[in-house]
């Protein structure tokens, strides 16, 4: 390949450098911050060589060319633009912020928190995966799981528990620091006031309800008034809440205070402030707010479990092209907080969602003539059965659509049964088809059931569809 080449013609289709505003790579994408959007030439874009495929989320352009290869491009493209190869991601959010409104921000800003602990939530709900096949009973032998008939293996599973319960013990830690960091503060101060809303100290949230019935939870009197000691274990808001106080405060505190003691006064100022509200006021109120909402959504699943699916795992991927699906991140993070062996029915129909995108994406390389695509089709169909659907979404299925449509139809259908039949997951993990180790064991087959719905169904559709329209 030759990559000045494909640089250079990646810049002509995307309207030149004077229409580039920023740009910078990840690990298989240009990520542009373009001027105006709208005088690509998309057609001639997808024709080049380097490039896989190309889409537009929140208020960036992105063209898809591959691990590996991605990084070898910018360097080509990065001088021929006119920009600096340091230039970073929040150059470029910065600059595609500039095109969003309210609700876009605020999603973005949800998204910007989160993805950069995900690593963490994903890793530790796989090791949870392994965890539940060691100790669950029922799925080699009745009623006995493999440390009941291998009493050797019981260390091994503690431990693996232990490490991988680790990251949601402590969550707010990692959002405490991810949050500051995002708002502008010192990440270190996010991670202190996370941890101090879990301290051991405090009676954890997983006990307050039945602490509540039996009249035991402790309180501090603050000169009169009593404050529950309570502390935020899987919660969400509350330390998002006290970690843009923190930072605000902070942030006040260094553009007045001296630089010679600044190290004496904002931490400890802008912490203790922070801490005090949130004890006292901030998180009780957003403690109450998170629960509210989940127990809504717990409610309507309830009650309505099939209809729940149906929308969910068919909305699911509608949500993704907005990027409004990592707003539901934060809600499975709260429904797996709710109690210490807690579990979220929403995360299995988005690994369900996944696959069925990655399905459609199988059938255009099976169905297709033309050996780019095919190659397109493949490389994002394995990407999206590993839990990344962006690329599948944007260069292959919305392309042609009906492969889009095949896929939340079947991903629907796949929720329906799911939710009616109760699968739930004890974690978080890959959101493709690894996600069956964070499913509860009990629920395997059920989970099985709606895989088969989500490869096959959209497989066959849209291959048979294909090749009846003979537009691959």
């Amino acid at each position: 390949m030759n990559l000045k080449k494909s640089a250079e013609e990646i810049l002509e289709a995307v309207g030149g450098k004077e229409n580039i505003s920023a740009a910078t790579h990840c690990v298989t994408r240009l990520r542009l911050a373009l001027v105006d959007e709208g005088i690509v030439d998309q057609e001639r874009l997808n024709n080049i060589d380097a490039v896989k495929g190309s889409y537009s989320t929140n208020g960036q352009f992105q063209v898809v060319i591959g691990q590996g290869t991605v990084d070898k491009v910018f360097k080509e493209f990065a001088p021929l633009a006119g920009i600096s190869e340091d230039q970073t991601k929040e150059d470029v959010k910065d600059a595609s912020a500039e095109k969003m409104n309210p609700l876009q921000r605020a999603i973005k800003t949800l998204a910007d928190i989160f993805i950069p602990i995900l690593p963490a939530i994903v890793t530790a709900g796989l090791l949870l995966g392994i965890n539940n096949i060691l100790t669950a009973t029922g799925i080699f032998w009745d009623e006995q799981s493999i440390i009941d008939v291998y009493p050797s293996w019981s260390g091994i599973a503690n431990m693996i528990f232990i490490i991988a319960n680790t990251a949601f013990a402590f969550l707010p830690g990692l959002i405490g620091w991810s949050a500051v960091k995002k708002f502008g503060g010192s990440p270190i101060l996010g991670i202190v006031i996370g941890l101090a809303l879990v301290h051991p100290e405090l009676l954890s949230a997983w006990s307050y309800g039945n602490a509540v019935e039996e009249g035991t939870v402790p309180t501090w009197n603050l000169f009169g008034l009593d404050v529950e000691k309570i502390g935020y274990q899987g919660q969400v808001l509350p330390v998002l809440v006290a970690s843009y106080l923190l930072t605000k405060i902070e942030l006040f505190l260094r553009k007045r205070v001296p630089d010679n003691i600044q190290l004496l006064v904002v931490g400890p100022v802008a912490l203790l402030v922070t801490g005090i509200l949130t004890f006292i006021i901030l998180g009780p109120i957003t403690f109450a707010i998170g629960n509210w909402i989940t127990d809504g959504i717990v409610s309507i699943f309830e009650s309505f479990a099939w209809l729940g699916g149906l929308i969910y795992g068919g909305v699911y991927g509608l949500l993704v092209i907005t990027g409004m699906h990592h707003t539901f991140l934060a809600v499975d993070i709260q429904l797996l907080g709710q109690a210490e062996n807690a579990t979220t029915f929403l995360w299995p129909m988005l690994a369900l969602s996944n696959i069925a995108q990655g399905s459609a994406a199988f059938a255009i390389w099976l169905a297709s003539r033309d050996d780019k695509l095919k190659g397109l089709g493949f490389s994002t169909g394995i990407s999206a059965w590993l839990g990344v659907t962006e690329p599948a979404l944007f260069g292959v299925n919305l392309r042609f659509k009906y492969p889009f449509v095949f896929a939340i139809a079947s991903s629907a259908i796949a929720g329906l049964y799911i939710a009616s039949q109760g699968v739930v997951a004890s974690s978080i993990g890959v959101g493709g088809v690894p996600g069956i180790f964070s499913i509860v064991p009990g629920f395997w087959i059920d989970f099985l059931v709606g895989m088969a719905i989500v490869i096959i169904l959209p497989l066959v559709g849209t291959f048979l569809y294909a090749k009846r329209k003979k537009d691959v």
